[in-house]
Formats: C-alpha cells, sequence, structure tokens
C-alpha cells in the first residue's frame, strides 16, 4: 500500500495523466475484500456451528440460525443500504459498513451465550448489507464502461472460491485452537483483515457525491423486510415448535406482503427501492429465478454434508472442512474453463454446470443409500462433481443475468443480485436444514438423512435447468460496446 496517495481522492473524478481514475484497480481489490469477508462469514459456520452448540448450547434450530440470521439481515437491509448510499453518500456508508462489520465479528468472538450469538450476527449482517452495496456504485464511478466487463468478470470466481474455502478455513481454524479460542478464531480473524480494508478504503475510495433529495423508500422496505422475515422463521423455527399453525398463517403472510411489495414498487414514481424497469425485465426476473433456486440448493447442501460429516460421522472441524477439498478443486478447475468456453458454448455453458450439480446430488444420494457410515472418501467424487457443475454455472452467472440490464440500471440490478443469494442462502439453510434434522434421529442412520436431503435437494436443481431457458443466449460482456 505504499503506492497509496497520502490524502484520499476528494472526488470520482480525479483523474491520472491518461484520464482514468488513478486508484481504481485498489479500490475495486478493497471492494473484493469486503465482498470476501461478507462471503466467508455467511458460510463459515457450516462448519463451525457444532462446535459452537457444544460450547455454548442450544438445539438443532441454533445451528440454522447461526447462518440463516446473518444472511436474512443482509437480505432485507442490502437493498435500503444502496439507497442510503445514494442518500449520504456511498464512501461513509461503507466505511460505516465495514467499521460495523470488523466491529460486530469481534462481539461474535466474545459471545457468552448463543442468543447473544445469533443477535450478534444479524447484527453483522445488517453493517454488511450497509458495506457491500456501496462497492457497485463505487465501482462505477471510477471504471469506464469499456472496463466494467472486466470488473464484473472478477466477481463470479472470488465469490464462488470465498464461499467454497469457508469450511476448510473454519475447520483449521477451530481446530488450531490459538490461545484457547476454538471456534471464537473464525470471527476473530475478520478484526485484522477488516481494520486493513478499512485503513485501505480511507485512503483511496472516492468520496463521490450524496443525493439528500433521494427519499428512502420506508414503505416499500417494511413490506420486503416484513415479507422475507415471516418466510424464513416459520422454515426454521416450525420444526422444532412442532408446525402449529400460526406457522403456516407466517408462510402465507409472507408471501402476501412479498406480492404487494413487487405490486407496490412497479407503481412507485418517485426513489423506488428497486427500479421499476427490472421488475418489468422478463430476462433479469428470469436470472433472479435461476440465481434464487441454485444458490439456494448449493447453500443448503453446503450446511447438510458439513452437519453430517461432524454430527453423523463424528470428523473434527478440520477433517469436515478437508472433505470439501474436492469440490473446491473441480470448483477451480471448472471456473478456468468456463472463461474459455463461454464465447463458444452461451447460455449453454450455464445448463451443462447445472447438469453436473444435478448428477453430483444425485451421486451423493445413491452412495449414501443405505450405508452405515461413510469417509471423505466415499464423498469425494460426488462433491467433484458438484464442485465442477458449480464452476461452470456461478463462474460466468453474473454476467448472464445482467445480460439484458442497461448500464443505469446495473447498480440497482448487482445490488437485487446481491440480495437475492443471501436470501438464497436463508432459504437455502431453512429448507434443506429442515429436511436434514427432521430425518436425524435415533431411528434413522445419519446417511439416511443425508440421502432424503440429496433428492429433496434435486428439485430446486431441475427447477433451475428449467429456468436457464429463458437467460439470454450471451453473456452480457458480448452485449457491451
Amino acid at each position: 500500500m505504499s503506492t497509496i496517495a497520502a490524502d484520499p481522492p476528494q472526488t470520482a473524478t480525479e483523474k491520472s495523466a491518461s484520464g482514468v481514475y488513478r486508484w481504481r484497480w485498489v479500490v475495486l481489490a478493497v471492494v473484493l475484500a469486503a465482498e470476501i469477508m461478507d462471503l466467508i462469514d455467511s458460510t463459515i459456520v457450516n462448519v463451525a456451528g457444532p462446535s459452537i452448540r457444544r460450547d455454548l448450547g442450544g438445539g438443532a434450530s441454533t445451528l440454522q440460525w447461526l447462518s440463516a440470521g446473518y444472511t436474512l439481515a443482509f437480505a432485507v437491509l442490502l437493498i435500503t443500504g444502496a439507497r442510503l448510499g445514494d442518500i449520504f453518500g456511498r464512501r461513509r456508508l461503507f466505511l460505516i459498513g465495514s467499521a460495523g462489520f470488523t466491529l460486530m465479528s469481534a462481539a461474535c468472538s466474545a459471545a457468552p451465550s448463543p442468543g447473544l450469538l445469533i443477535g450478534f450476527r444479524v447484527l453483522q449482517g445488517s453493517f454488511g448489507a450497509l458495506m457491500i452495496p456501496q462497492g457497485f456504485g463505487m465501482l462505477k464511478e471510477v471504471f469506464s464502461e469499456t472496463e466494467m466487463p472486466k470488473v464484473f468478470a472478477t466477481f463470479g470466481p472470488v465469490m464462488g472460491l470465498s464461499a467454497i474455502a469457508a469450511p476448510v478455513l473454519a475447520g483449521a481454524l477451530i481446530d488450531a485452537n490459538l490461545w484457547g479460542t476454538g471456534w471464537r478464531l473464525v470471527f476473530l480473524i475478520n478484526v485484522p483483515v477488516g481494520i486493513f480494508a478499512l485503513a485501505a478504503a480511507i485512503r483511496v475510495l472516492p468520496r463521490g457525491v450524496s443525493h439528500p433529495g433521494v427519499r428512502l423508500d420506508v414503505p416499500g422496505m417494511t413490506l420486503v423486510g416484513l415479507g422475507l422475515i415471516a418466510i424464513i422463521y416459520p422454515l426454521i423455527q416450525g420444526r422444532a415448535d412442532g408446525w402449529p399453525v400460526s406457522m403456516f398463517a407466517m408462510l402465507a403472510a409472507g408471501a402476501a406482503l412479498l406480492v404487494a411489495f413487487v405490486i407496490y414498487e412497479g407503481g412507485r414514481r418517485s426513489s423506488p427501492l428497486i427500479e421499476p424497469g427490472l421488475l418489468r425485465n422478463r430476462t433479469y426476473t428470469s436470472g433472479i429465478a435461476v440465481a434464487l433456486a441454485l444458490f439456494g440448493a448449493f447453500s443448503g447442501l453446503i450446511l447438510v454434508i458439513s452437519l453430517f460429516c461432524q454430527l453423523g460421522e463424528h470428523f473434527t472441524p478440520i477433517h469436515a472442512g478437508l472433505t470439501f477439498v474436492s469440490m473446491t478443486v473441480g470448483m477451480v478447475i471448472a471456473m478456468g474453463a468456463s472463461f474459455a468456453l463461454v464465447a463458444k458454448l452461451g447460455r449453454h455453458l450455464i445448463h451443462i454446470g447445472v447438469a453436473l450439480v444435478g448428477a453430483g446430488t444425485i451421486g451423493l444420494a445413491l452412495s449414501m443409500s443405505g450405508v452405515t457410515s461413510a469417509t471423505s472418501w466415499d464423498l469425494a467424487p460426488s462433491l467433484f462433481v458438484i464442485g465442477f457443475g458449480v464452476g461452470m454455472s456461478f463462474g460466468q452467472m453474473f454476467d448472464f443475468v445482467l445480460a439484458g440490464v442497461s448500464m443505469e440500471e446495473v447498480g440497482s440490478a448487482s445490488g437485487v443480485l446481491n440480495a437475492v443469494q443471501q436470501l438464497a442462502n436463508s432459504l437455502g439453510v431453512a429448507v434443506l436444514g429442515t429436511v436434514f434434522f427432521s430425518k436425524l434421529t435415533i431411528a434413522h442412520l445419519p446417511s439416511d438423512a443425508l440421502t432424503t436431503t440429496a433428492w429433496v435437494c434435486l428439485i430446486p436443481i431441475a427447477i433451475t435447468f428449467v429456468l436457464v431457458f429463458r437467460l439470454p443466449m450471451r453473456a452480457r460482456e458480448e452485449h457491451a460496446e
């Protein structure tokens, strides 16, 4: 960082002699660092959860809330965070969000009870929702339109690899047990990273401009927030409470609130939470549905495999984390190949990736069916195929989903897409986690629970495959002028 100027740039228009923003690639690095912190924290508790429950207590739903509490808060507040950045300035909101995120990471590491830890996780996700959406807007300020396709191309691989690396990192940190910290280190590790990112952000992020005339869409924010909470809460808590009628009523109310939100946003003309044009863009809404189904299936599957390894087979955290190495290898190989194949295959590349995820999931179900125990080597072939499919599809998905969006709408479209990814994580954890725990009983082997969950997971994967037909044939990079 020694080449960075001592004084932060005053506006987004500060240029070098060549006419471009001097520190734009450093700005990209800061934004990606924030994305990595968010994605690791949204997935790292999949491995850390059993260790946390053994130390602090709690039930099966505690393991789901540790993950879903973070991602739900993030999804609910993400679009609002983007609007607050428009009102008060993106740089200011990014700094507030990153500082709060780092502080809540430290608070999570010191939590004395599961209730407080879940509360800190919700706050951590909330600050993440202030931090993350500012990145897209600032990147648009400092990069030219011709450079934006290269910028967007970095997000898929970085986000995918971060999500997959998280289990290995979590297992290594827990088993290392440095200074007797155990699972607390998975949150504490964020503190130096957050401080470094915050220091860099203060020095290089453009000050940009604020738009105090823009108004916050409070009714829209309320409708979508209450709707999502009303859906996620019963999906996680319903099984533990015996599925009373009130849980089904909440689900129905949540669905009604989300429909009301779409209708309200479609008719709003002043400072909408979501650009109305996006809701009428069939290509974009189809892409949102693809992301919701595929990310949900994948995040839920990752959770239940981790739980199977630790609760069912009694793997150590590092053993459970290393079990995912074959998936990581498959993902890395496929992501590299996807860049070479996307121009030739177009949308068919996503189809191939989704089909491979489905094939790997079927292999997982078949290999676990009827067995009394399993090793990492038993899981490895199916996980490799799943990872390869994920690498094929995730690496290029954002470019396809954003292909039909104008440059003026890219910021809003990217923010909504990111929110949907987080919402999908919550839904996947809620639904597939509930399926897994409903079968993880004395009457059933752990392998039975994993087998059933894998078969159920094929439903959103099949839906994804069909929805991909509605995506454009070519990715955004080929649409860019």
